[in-house]
């Protein structure tokens, strides 16, 4: 059964394999990674669960640009299957192009559920934190997540071109 679990030091090695499976340069929406992260030594893969952990908190300065976030990884026992993330609020460039939620699912973890699973968890999450609604896209491509969105109650508003693309953006409304 799977869960979503705050990052950890802990699942160093177990998030390292999924890391490995996704292949060198392809974004792993949802879990934070930036290029310049350090995630192979154990210090630095520490240091980068600190960062996800501290943007996390609503009490903690944020870099400009950025906007406070909350990262879970979607784990099965000590097998990392993904990383979901929920932004607490938009920018200008979070509402043309990345939403409040991004999420990725490993190749090898894809076509079970998880997605659609860790989405309506943290949809939630999200309205327990008091939003009314949330801006979730995709890749216009990306039909397997498209489906998702769309089964999570997302409305399409648009398909619109984008600094990360050509994008699918939905609205999901989270009803009290």
């Amino acid at each position: 059964m799977p869960e979503l679990v705050e990052p950890t030091p802990r699942l160093h090695v177990a998030w390292l394999a999924a890391h490995r499976e996704w292949g060198a340069g392809v974004p792993e929406d949802g879990a934070g990674l930036r290029p310049e992260d350090d995630v192979e030594t154990p210090e630095g893969f520490a240091a980068w669960v600190e960062r996800l952990r501290e943007e996390s908190d609503p009490e903690r300065p944020i870099a400009e640009g950025r906007v406070h976030c909350t990262y879970w990884w979607i784990v099965e026992g000590d097998t990392v299957l993904g990383a979901i993330a929920l932004r607490h609020q938009l920018n200008d460039f979070l509402l043309r192009a990345g939403g409040h939620i991004g999420y990725g699912i490993r190749p090898s973890a894809r076509r079970r559920g998880l997605a659609t699973w860790a989405l309506g968890q943290v949809l939630n999450r999200a309205r327990a934190m008091g939003l009314d609604q949330v801006l979730i896209t995709c890749d216009e491509g990306n039909q397997a997540s498209a489906r998702v969105i769309e089964r999570a109650g997302g409305l399409l508003e648009d398909i619109r071109d984008t600094e990360l693309g050509r994008a699918r953006r939905y609205w999901v409304p989270l009803p009290r």
